[in-house]
């Protein structure tokens, strides 16, 4: 009956999600945000690390479990231009139940100054988002490798004197076999809709994402590697610049004109095939360290200067168990004049209970 159930539920998501919009005309695009400093140090997104990270589950809610009992994250990002966001969460594990926890996530834009259409300055208005999570995960069945998982958000936006509440849903499937190096999962993030509008009679899609993942450590070297992909609804994630054009032709051949054409359409499927892709590589030398780095090709294309590249799209950090907590650093370049810098704590509450 559960198997049954399950099978028509995803059924059903996968009918909706095929008609759902995405794109960048999207609102509450904070919801994209890496707010885990493992995650963004991983390329900004990962839904197959199968660890006792309480972080993970906001990425996949099926990747919360049983090991992640009493645990408590917390993250700070220091984003770009001022811009700080934070996330922090608890989990819960009832026997016969599954694993409960909830989080909330809130996004500071800063203080602005106000003025009006003449430029004369009449104050300052601030913008900020919040979303509050509320999760639930469980195996398909107490004895099975695949875990399923939930995430309801609660959102709402502040920006001036405009406001908008909204409703998503996050849904998400895991395989991970017991002492398995192998992981892999799927999920449909953003699935839901405004409540309430900015505007009168202007609504606004979510950012709709389909994801899949998988990530394998390596058995006899200290080394995890994951490999993700976002926007599996939405193949096209490039555009052509009207100010320029990288299409050669070469009027006087025919033939050589038919090779180059061809040559830059393969180019640009490749090209379309790698801004889906998200690759994450760990190295970790014990269960109290790791090292993160992360490459995100579509971030190096959209943001990137043609003639300073630098290190956009690639990102890097690091982490440490200290005591009873574990303390995790990110970067990510987002541009020559743009990096964000995120900071995690998580701990077992449960640790600091002495126990009989």
């Amino acid at each position: 009956m559960v198997n049954k159930f399950f099978v028509i539920t995803l059924l059903v998501i996968f009918s909706i999600a095929g008609k759902a919009q995405v794109g960048g005309d999207n609102t509450y695009a904070f919801l994209e945000l890496p707010n885990s400093a493992r995650v963004a140090a991983l390329g900004g997104t990962n839904i197959s690390l199968y660890d006792d990270d309480l972080n993970m589950a906001y990425y996949n809610p099926a990747l919360l479990n049983e090991n992640m009992h009493q645990h408590v994250a917390l993250n700070y990002s220091n984003y770009i231009a001022d811009i700080n966001y934070g996330y922090a969460s608890y989990a819960h594990h009832i026997d016969g139940i599954g694993t409960l926890a909830a989080g909330i996530y809130y996004l500071n834009y800063g203080e602005f100054i106000s003025a009006d259409e003449a430029g004369i300055i009449n104050g300052n208005f601030y913008a900020d988002e919040y979303a509050l999570n509320l999760y639930y995960a469980r195996p398909l069945t107490w004895d099975s490798a695949l875990n399923i998982g939930g995430n309801m958000k609660v959102i709402y936006s502040n920006l001036e004197r405009y406001t908008s509440l909204g409703l998503a849903l996050d849904a998400g499937v895991n395989y991970h076999e017991y002492g398995s190096n192998f992981s892999s999962s799927l999920v449909i993030k953003n699935l839901g809709f405004q409540l309430t509008t900015y505007t009168d009679d202007n609504r606004e899609p979510l950012p709709f994402d389909l994801q899949a993942g998988v990530t394998y450590k390596t058995p006899h070297a200290p080394f995890r590697i994951s490999l993700g992909m976002h926007q599996l609804t939405k193949w096209k994630m490039r555009y052509d610049s009207s100010l320029g054009s990288t299409q050669i032709t070469v009027e006087d051949d025919e033939e050589e004109n038919n090779e180059i054409s061809f040559s830059n359409k393969m180019g640009q499927v490749g090209d379309e095939m790698l801004r889906h892709i998200v690759l994450g590589v760990e190295i970790v030398p014990s269960d109290n360290f790791f090292i993160a780095l992360g490459y995100n090709y579509q971030r190096r294309k959209e943001l990137a200067l043609s003639n300073r590249p630098g290190m956009i799209g690639f990102s890097v950090g690091a982490g440490i168990k200290i005591s009873k907590f574990m303390l995790s650093y990110g970067l990510g370049r987002y541009h020559m004049a743009g990096t964000s810098h995120t900071i995690s704590i998580t701990t077992d509450m449960g640790a600091f209970i002495k126990r009989k």
